[in-house]
């Protein structure tokens, strides 16, 4: 595939299940909502990579009041569309988040594994809170029983690209959250 066909690059788009306006208006909602709930209060967002940094960046923004971040990036997918069920944090944090309120700004849950092995490595380390704020909740998928404190979307079983999501490392730019046609091979 070339990169720059746009045709090869979009044809494995089945249809768009939400737009860039419905994401940034719920996002701003998400925003506000963060804004109020801890004025006042030491904040860390943290991004869990690569899928969050997208949603992560536009969220920041849409928080008014002083916030820190911090990255961790796990792994479960590894190449395919489907997880094989272990999860490998590659990158951890390295705040002391004992002084923090913690979000963790997550691009999607699927089965739970990957946010559950997460919050169990935060939890341990006495936060002042946790919370979960997903872009994406996929419950009809969850092995794990774990849930957000905010979810923006829940989105039936499908397979999604788009606003950081990916597939085979493609996609993460489209500024929109679309079903992925698996019926076509590769990732031309």
């Amino acid at each position: 595939m070339t990169v720059t066909d746009k045709s090869s690059f979009e044809k494995k788009i089945s249809r768009i299940l939400i737009t860039e306006t419905e994401i940034r208006d719920r996002i701003h909602e998400c925003g506000e909502q963060l804004s109020r709930e801890y004025e006042g209060k030491p904040l860390l967002l943290v991004s869990v990579l690569k899928g969050a940094f997208i949603f992560l960046a536009d969220l920041t923004r849409a928080v008014t009041i002083p916030c820190e971040i911090g990255f961790m990036a796990a792994q479960s997918y590894f190449s395919g569309t489907s997880s094989n069920g272990s999860v490998e944090i590659t990158y951890d944090l390295t705040q002391d988040i004992s002084k923090y309120h913690v979000v963790i700004v997550e691009d999607i849950i699927d089965t739970g594994r990957t946010l559950s092995e997460i919050v169990k490595l935060l939890r341990a380390r006495d936060p002042l809170s946790l919370k979960i704020v997903t872009l994406l909740d996929k419950p009809s998928r969850r092995v794990v029983k774990i849930d957000a404190d905010v979810s923006l979307f829940t989105i039936p079983d499908h397979f999604v690209i788009g606003y950081g999501l990916d597939c085979g490392e493609y996609y993460r730019n489209l500024p929109y959250i679309a079903e992925y046609d698996e019926s076509i091979g590769g990732k031309e």
